[in-house]
């Protein structure tokens, strides 16, 4: 089982410090952006987070303030978002409203659905 972990990065520690605005204009002007994979965001208040292109993967943000942040094209798979504050937040389409409820009540990892093949 892999662990949370809080690694040595510039653009995760303006995160970390909730230094957004820097964070956002750092990520704009970098053209490799860091996995931010099974990182740790317990707390944080993130609100205004570009969080576009992303990857989040197994990322934890319980009790963090999420508060309409728009991760529709970031990567959320295995992530948790138990007791965070997410009102005005968009999610990637594959995430079903049950995952994110269910991470958001009781601390799952969110799951995406699979691809349904569309009928020819």
């Amino acid at each position: 089982m892999d662990r949370v972990r809080i690694i040595d990065d510039q653009l995760y520690n303006l995160l970390r410090q909730e230094k957004i605005q820097e964070f956002n204009e750092k990520k704009q002007a970098t053209e490799s952006l860091p996995s931010l994979q099974l990182c740790d965001f317990r707390g944080l208040d993130l609100r205004g987070m570009d969080a576009d292109g992303l990857d989040l993967r197994g990322a934890y943000f319980r009790g963090a303030d999420l508060r309409g942040i728009d991760f529709r094209r970031a990567h959320l798979e295995g992530a948790s978002i138990a007791s965070t504050k997410i009102s005005g937040c968009f999610f990637p389409v594959s995430l079903t409203a049950e995952e994110i409820m269910m991470s958001l009540n009781h601390g799952t990892r969110m799951r995406y659905r699979p691809k349904v093949a569309k009928p020819t």
